[in-house]
């Protein structure tokens, strides 16, 4: 199939299961580190000494750039669903790097009992799904897919 350019793109129902295995492996990994960052954001203890003004202001605005991050992502994974090489590299390297955070954080971070419970599985469990899309997405049948 080509497009007015003339360019080949592939036909969504020519799609590898491996894409779409990956894709909704990725979805579900977005939803569990979103989980994960929302309960630190509202359980959190280190925001440091401040009066309850600022700690609202601190979370409306961490609320508003985890909405809009994962506006982003859910484009990007949409984006890669159709094909897009760029996309797949930029949810690669960016599912790396929250991987990393993740980590990171369970190691570093103190939160309360059961805070640090939620925060562990969806991190834990975020960061293994996040890690069986990337190895879907760079498969041979799905890397033959990406040509956009």
């Amino acid at each position: 199939m080509t497009d007015p350019s003339g360019e080949p793109h592939p036909d969504p129902a020519e799609r590898p299961d491996d894409v779409d295995t990956g894709f909704w492996l990725w979805t579900a990994a977005l939803v569990l580190m979103v989980l994960g960052y929302l309960i630190d954001l509202f359980t959190g203890t280190g925001t440091g000494t401040g009066t309850g003004v600022q700690r609202s202001v601190t979370v409306v605005f961490s609320a508003m750039f985890v909405v809009v991050l994962t506006s982003i992502v859910v484009a990007f994974l949409l984006l890669m669903r159709q094909g897009y090489r760029w996309a797949r590299t930029l949810l690669t390297s960016g599912g790396l790097v929250s991987m990393l955070h993740a980590i990171s954080s369970l190691l570093t971070g103190e939160r309360e009992d059961a805070a640090a419970v939620g925060y562990a599985v969806t991190a834990i469990v975020g960061s293994v799904l996040i890690a069986g899309g990337v190895y879907l997405l760079h498969r041979k049948d799905a890397n033959g897919f990406f040509t956009r």
